[in-house]
């Protein structure tokens, strides 16, 4: 098995603030020398502006929640308080970074290493200490608890994790996540987010135009996740025909019917439930052979929709399905949706990311006639989670739909223009800035590094498609993927004399991948799913998203399914 790599990340520790200016001096100093100093050497140091410089303003007022001065050699057992506290927690802070960046960030990322270390609940449970006590924790024990941690989760920046569709530990996102966190904001005032708010409008704005939208206009949202980003879309798409809703409730309404692949993500059904439109009226639209919604399927159920005195008001597309990869013909969606009036909304959460390529955009040709656009950069671009977004046409429909204007956060004579109070369009109050990380890749890459990126990993996906046809007991379930996507069974050699069209082939087949994913997780060499779908045995479906890996890698993951599954 891996051995165990090792990565040495050593991070400065500021034994003495007073180093950088003392007594009368430190009142002098500006607040960008302050930051300069901090860069000694090329060394990054891990510290705050020195104290010194703010005790004139602080001279004789009370403390405000803060750790009492603690005596000279001594720590204080303060531990409740929220502020940090320099000779308290840098140190700790200090071991705690460099344990991450050496444990989950660079070990944890490295192929000699394993993806994971398996254990089962139960002993899981005895394992782990995860009680919650009445006194707090040593600052070793929780150091203790941070490797345990790290230890005991599955790595999924690892390049050979392909379990689901996001992966990889990329370092300006990382960065920028941390900085997040290290900020902590709330983006729903300017004045409490100022960079974050205009960061929103410069990112949302330039992901529009590449989705087509004329001069970029519109709005958008970060939302927490696809499935409500796929929420967001309904309920503007129900605004847009019948604003009433939002005063008047469901009762005011006729049965609405949304239409949507039968291979959509389930979002689009749980949504519609969770706003009270009700499963029953999603109407799942029959698939073609290779995962592309059946247009003429879907006309014919508008109009039976129609017949049944239901209000069809809405087309969920897919760019990019979650199992097979599959982009629904838009440009004809987009034909029916203008035909009947409908609201055309496209689920490019998965698939989004190629519009980012000269090359591939192309397989979403007609997403610039939508009404509306799921996109999430966590996924095919490789953001940390979660980055999503819900992008539409349509200026100001979003704070139409939902703002209460409520007047504790949302006052209107506020000394600046509050049009920059963004959070009124939201359903959520408090919120991350998502938007950080993403902007802070893109600014690291350029979009031409992100086009290179997206051309990257459908190269991978490519070598692997055409090297598993080549390679005796490995059939693919979608002959030409479309997508990074790649669906494909492993028939075992004491399987392939058996007839195609008996029951014992199925009945052995679909017993084949759950039982590889078993051993290769119980030996921590990789993760790649599986499933069924419609009536089609249990197959392995690989993802490719992280743009580290090469063809070495593909024929690694084909040989070692074959050794994993060789005796089944």
């Amino acid at each position: 098995m891996p051995a165990n790599g090792v990565c040495s990340v050593e991070l400065e520790v500021i034994e003495d603030a007073a180093t950088y200016a003392s007594g009368s001096d430190s009142a002098g100093v500006s607040e960008d020398e302050d930051v300069q100093q901090l860069f000694v050497n090329g060394a990054h140091h891990i510290s705050s502006v020195p104290p010194q410089k703010k005790v004139a303003e602080t001279r004789g007022k009370p403390s405000q929640g803060t750790v009492d001065e603690p005596a000279a050699g001594r720590v204080s057992e303060k531990r409740y308080a929220s502020l940090p506290n320099r000779e308290q927690h840098q140190q700790f802070l200090t071991e705690f970074l460099t344990e991450v960046l050496n444990s989950a960030v660079f070990n944890a990322t490295d192929r000699a290493n394993k993806v994971l270390h398996w254990v089962d609940p139960e002993e899981l449970k005895r394992t782990l200490d995860l009680a919650i006590k009445e006194e707090p924790d040593t600052h070793e024990k929780l150091l203790e608890l941070t490797r345990a941690t790290i230890r005991h989760s599955v790595k999924t920046g690892h390049p050979y994790f392909m379990n689901q569709l996001f992966s990889s530990v990329d370092p300006y996102g990382f960065a920028g996540q941390v900085l997040t966190d290290a900020l902590n904001p709330s983006v729903y005032t300017f004045e409490v987010s100022p960079v974050f708010v205009l960061m929103e409008e410069v990112v949302l704005r330039e992901m529009r135009t590449i989705v087509g939208y004329p001069n970029g206009e519109g709005d958008g949202i970060f939302a927490p996740g696809g499935s409500m980003a796929n929420g967001y879309a309904i309920s503007c798409a129900r605004h847009k025909f019948m604003p009433d809703v939002k005063t008047k409730g469901l009762h005011a309404l006729p049965r609405l019917v949304i239409f949507t692949s039968e291979d959509a993500h389930y979002s689009v059904k749980k949504l519609a439930s969770f706003m009270g439109i009700g499963s029953d009226n999603v109407y799942a639209i029959k698939t073609d052979a290779i995962g592309k919604i059946c247009v003429d399927h879907l006309e014919s159920e508008i109009l039976r929709a129609k017949q049944e005195g239901a209000l069809p008001f809405m087309v969920s597309a897919t760019a990019g399905t979650t199992v097979i990869g599959a982009f629904d013909p838009l440009e004809q969606i987009a034909d029916l949706c203008a035909k009947y009036n409908l609201w055309m909304h496209v689920d490019a959460a998965w698939g989004g990311g190629a519009l980012m390529s000269k090359k591939y955009r192309t397989l979403l040709k007609g997403i610039e006639r939508s009404d509306s656009v799921t996109w999430n950069p966590h996924k095919l671009l490789a953001a940390p989670q979660q980055c999503s977004t819900l992008l539409t046409r349509h200026q100001n429909i979003l704070s139409e739909c939902h703002s209460t204007n409520a007047t504790y956060l949302f006052q209107k004579d506020k000394f600046y223009d509050t049009r920059y109070d963004t959070g009124d369009k939201h359903i959520q109050c408090g919120r991350r800035a998502d938007v950080l990380k993403f902007w802070f890749m893109w600014r690291a890459k350029g979009t031409a590094g992100f086009e290179q990126h997206i051309d990257k990993v459908f190269e991978n996906a490519e070598h692997f498609t055409n090297s598993i046809k080549a390679r005796p007991g490995f059939e693919m379930v979608i002959e030409n993927p479309e997508c990074t996507n790649v669906c494909f069974w492993y028939v075992p050699p004491g399987l392939r004399s058996v007839s195609r069209d008996s029951a014992e082939y199925r009945e052995r087949l679909h017993k084949v991948a759950p039982k590889v994913k078993e051993r290769m997780m119980k030996e921590g060499s990789m993760m790649i799913t599986y499933q069924p779908i419609h009536d089609k045995p249990n197959f392995f479906r690989l993802v490719l998203q992280n743009s580290s890996l090469d063809k070495s890698d593909m024929n690694y993951i084909i040989d070692e399914i074959e050794r994993l599954g060789k005796d089944l």
